[in-house]
């Protein structure tokens, strides 16, 4: 919620969001709602949409950090690091 709320130019503009993700836990239960909401954090996706998506796809039931070094190791001999865009 706070990061949310931090990131409008005005707080009230992040009331909305917040109140529609409370509401979310009466659908999917509170600590659904906690596991979606570290995901977003996570992936860096703090909005009302992505937890209701996180949440729809059951993707709040597998660890993140699994998910997480599942797309962190990818690699192919084609796969450009950062290094070569300096």
């Amino acid at each position: 919620m706070q990061k949310i709320i931090e990131s409008k130019p005005h707080p009230e503009q992040g009331y909305r969001a917040c109140l529609g993700i409370i509401r979310l836990a009466k659908r999917y239960g509170k600590d659904r709602v906690e596991a979606a909401s570290l995901r977003a954090l996570a992936t860096g996706a703090v909005r009302y949409k992505s937890v209701k998506s996180i949440l729809e796809t059951g993707l709040d039931k597998t660890p993140v950090e699994e998910q997480m070094a599942l797309s962190a190791s990818i690699y192919h001999e084609n796969v450009r690091g950062s290094d070569y865009y300096r």
